[in-house]
C-alpha cells in the first residue's frame, strides 16, 4: 500500500513516535512517503533518506515561558503567504511523483487536506485527540477552563471525519465518539532496549520553564543529585550537573534515574511511565495537553503535578517517591504490540 505520512515540526515527540510507525510500515512492505517541517524534518530525513519532503508548518510562539495565543496568531499570519507558496509547490511535486492510497496524519494538516481533496481515507495517530474524543475524568480548575476550550476547538478542527483515530495514552478515559481506539504510548526502540536500574540521581528535563532560579532551587536540596538537560551545556554546580544533550546519555540517565522532573510533554512522560520512573511534572503554562498529562500522573499516583516548583514542594515529592514507585511499577505495556495490531486492522479495513 502507498501511504503518505504527515508529521508536524512543532516538538520532537511527533517525529520520534512517527519514526517508530514508519519503520514498522516499511518492514511490512508498504511504500511510505513523509512530509514534515523544521526540526522534525531534519530528524526524519536522516532516518529515511529519499522518503521525506519538507513543508512549512505551524509553530507555537511563547512569552514568559508560556504559550502566547496572540503571538502565535501573529506568527501564523506573518508566515502564511510564504508557507502557502512552499506547500503548494510541494503538493504539486508529490502529486506528480506519488499517488497514495491512504493518508496517516500525526496531528498534521497538509496531508489531511491532500486526502480530502483527493478523497483518500485518513488514519489519525496521535495523543492529542483524547481531548476531543474522550471524556476527561479529571477536575479542570477555573484557571485551565479557557485553555481547555481553546485546545478542544483546535483538536476538533484537526483531521475531522477521519476513517479512524488511534490515540496513544498512558491513562484510560471513556470514549465519547465512534471510530476511535485507545492504544498504549508509542515507545521508540532505544527505550524498549534500555537497561533499567535505580541509581541515586533525579533526571531533570526543562526545555521551557518559568523557574528562572531552577539551579539555585535544586541546590537547596544538597542531599540529592540532579542531572539537568535543557541548558545544553556541561557544568557542575555542586549537586546539580548540567549536561549537553546526547540521546544515548539521556536515555541512559533516564533508565537509571530514581525519578524524573519535567514539563508535561507526552513523549517523555510516557517513556518515564513505561520505565517505571516516578514523575514530578511542571506543565508549560497555557498548554492544556500538558496540564492534562500532569494531572493524570498525579491522579494515577505516579507522581506529583505542580504549576511551579519550590524547595518544599520538591521535598514533598521526593519524600513520597517510594509510594509513587510502588504505584507506577504496576503499569504494564508490551512494547508497541497493541498499536501495531490495531494499525494492521485499520489498514486491512481500508484495503477491503
Amino acid at each position: 500500500m502507498k501511504i503518505l505520512y504527515g508529521v508536524p515540526g512543532e516538538g520532537m515527540g511527533h517525529a520520534t513516535r512517527s519514526k517508530v510507525i514508519i519503520t514498522y510500515l516499511l518492514t511490512q512492505g508498504h511504500d511510505v512517503q513523509v512530509v514534515s517541517s523544521a526540526r522534525a524534518y531534519q530528524f526524519l530525513i536522516k532516518a529515511f533518506p529519499g522518503r521525506v519532503h519538507e513543508i512549512k508548518g505551524y509553530h507555537l510562539a511563547y512569552r514568559n515561558a508560556a504559550v502566547s495565543v496572540l503571538k502565535t496568531a501573529a506568527l501564523t499570519l506573518r508566515t502564511a503567504p510564504e508557507n502557502l507558496q512552499v506547500n503548494f509547490h510541494r503538493y504539486r511535486t508529490l502529486l506528480e511523483q506519488f499517488s497514495p492510497d491512504l493518508i496517516i496524519s500525526d496531528f498534521e494538516s497538509f496531508t489531511y487536506l491532500f486526502a480530502k481533496y483527493h478523497r483518500l481515507p485518513v488514519i489519525s495517530i496521535d495523543n492529542m485527540q483524547i481531548i476531543n474524543r474522550a471524556k476527561l475524568d479529571i477536575t479542570i480548575p477555573a484557571t485551565e477552563r479557557n485553555n481547555y476550550a481553546i485546545a478542544k476547538n483546535i483538536v476538533k478542527g484537526k483531521v475531522p471525519h477521519s476513517q479512524h483515530y488511534l490515540i496513544a495514552t498512558f491513562f484510560e478515559a471513556p470514549l465519547r465518539k465512534e471510530h476511535t481506539t485507545l492504544v498504549p504510548p508509542i515507545i521508540r526502540s532505544e527505550i524498549l532496549e534500555a537497561k533499567t536500574a535505580r541509581h541515586d540521581h533525579i533526571l531533570v528535563y526543562q526545555t521551557s520553564t518559568s523557574q528562572k532560579n531552577l539551579i539555585a532551587l535544586l541546590q537547596q536540596l544538597p542531599q540529592e543529585k540532579f542531572l539537568v538537560y535543557g541548558f545544553n551545556k556541561e557544568e557542575q554546580h555542586g549537586n546539580v550537573q548540567l549536561k549537553a544533550f546526547s540521546e544515548d546519555a539521556f536515555i541512559r540517565d533516564l533508565a537509571t534515574a530514581k525519578a524524573v522532573l519535567a514539563n508535561g510533554g507526552f513523549s517523555l512522560l510516557s517513556e518515564a511511565v513505561y520505565l517505571h520512573k516516578p514523575i514530578c511534572s511542571l506543565p508549560i503554562a497555557n498548554q492544556f495537553e500538558q496540564f492534562l498529562n500532569a494531572a493524570q500522573v498525579q491522579k494515577l499516583g505516579y507522581g506529583r503535578h505542580f504549576p511551579e516548583l519550590s524547595p518544599d514542594t520538591l521535598k514533598a515529592f521526593i519524600y513520597d517517591i517510594p509510594v509513587f514507585q510502588e504505584n507506577i511499577s504496576q503499569y504494564q505495556q508490551e512494547g508497541n504490540t497493541v498499536l501495531f495490531g490495531e494499525l494492521n486492522k485499520q489498514l486491512a479495513a481500508v484495503s477491503e
